[in-house]
């Protein structure tokens, strides 16, 4: 896993996550979880969520996101929860 521990340095700092397709996420680095050591989560507070195009498609308040590299998407769908006995 690569070691995104440096973000804990710009907390507080106006962010901008960019992806490959020209989208972007800025806000304020408010928080990395977990507190120390590699950064799996950040939360972004005034968040501002902006298509390849430059327009801003979604504001927020507070967001968390991963800020680390996708290397897969699958769909996850199924039951959930505890067994239940089977209907007579």
């Amino acid at each position: 896993m690569p070691n995104y521990s440096k973000l804990h340095d710009l907390i507080s700092h106006r962010v901008m996550i960019e992806y490959d397709t020209g989208a972007k996420i800025t806000g304020y680095l408010a928080s990395c979880q977990p507190a120390s050591g590699p950064v799996e989560f950040i939360v972004l507070a005034e968040a501002k969520f902006i298509d390849s195009r430059g327009r801003i498609v979604r504001e927020s308040l507070e967001v968390v996101v991963c800020p680390n590299m996708v290397t897969s998407i699958a769909l996850d769908e199924g039951p959930r929860g505890r067994d239940l006995p089977a209907a007579r």
